[in-house]
């Protein structure tokens, strides 16, 4: 074994380089304590099988339309309030301000709709969990999907948005749609890299 900082011979009992003084790093420890750091035990998790999976990422649809959904309901909450106070000024402004507040719930529907999907994808199979109290969940194993394709409109793009689409080969076939993901070719360069891994 050789001094990582000068290259000096280390005898195999030393702690300590005799030459420089850099702390001897024994490689296999290293390894050990990366392998059980807390960011790769909270991705490591037990299946329903009792198998522990690796989780590569989670995304949900992405929050950027909700959020222009508010700015655009608060916006128009507030041109709603100004134009009755206009129109209406005999009309106490406690009657039509919940009017003008409900606008808010649109964007609201929407928000809690983005949050009933969740896209997981582990070292063995990608997971879409759809549903707020009732939940159905969609397992979709690596060794079967036959092509994974980004599919980006031109505004999606602008905004570095897009589509995963992923054609499988399972005994209901079809298409799965991963849509408005932030960042698509990240994610389809990590699932490719696990059905790399999976195909070997």
């Amino acid at each position: 074994m050789h001094c990582l900082n000068c290259g000096s011979y280390l005898r195999d009992t030393a702690r300590f380089c005799d030459v420089c003084g850099t702390p001897v790093a024994d490689p296999e420890v290293t390894r050990l304590a990366t392998r059980t750091s807390p960011q790769d035990a909270a991705a490591v998790r037990t299946n329903e099988a009792g198998d522990l999976e690796r989780t590569i990422f989670t995304a949900r649809p992405t929050l950027l339309f909700i959020k222009a959904g508010y700015v655009a309901a608060a916006l128009g909450a507030v041109l709603l309030t100004i134009t009755l106070a206009l129109l209406l000024p005999s009309v106490s402004f406690y009657i039509w301000l919940p009017f003008a507040l409900a606008l808010l719930l649109i964007p609201a529907y929407y928000h809690i709709k983005r949050n009933t999907v969740l896209y997981t994808l582990t070292d063995s199979k990608i997971e879409i969990d759809q549903g707020l109290i009732a939940r159905t969940t969609r397992n979709i194993p690596l060794r079967n999907i036959q092509d994974v394709t980004v599919s980006t409109t031109i505004p999606q793009r602008l905004l570095g948005l897009g589509n995963l689409v992923i054609e499988n080969a399972s005994e209901v076939g079809g298409v799965t749609v991963l849509r408005n993901i932030n960042d698509p070719r990240k994610h389809a360069d990590m699932l490719l890299r696990e059905l790399r891994r999976v195909g070997r």
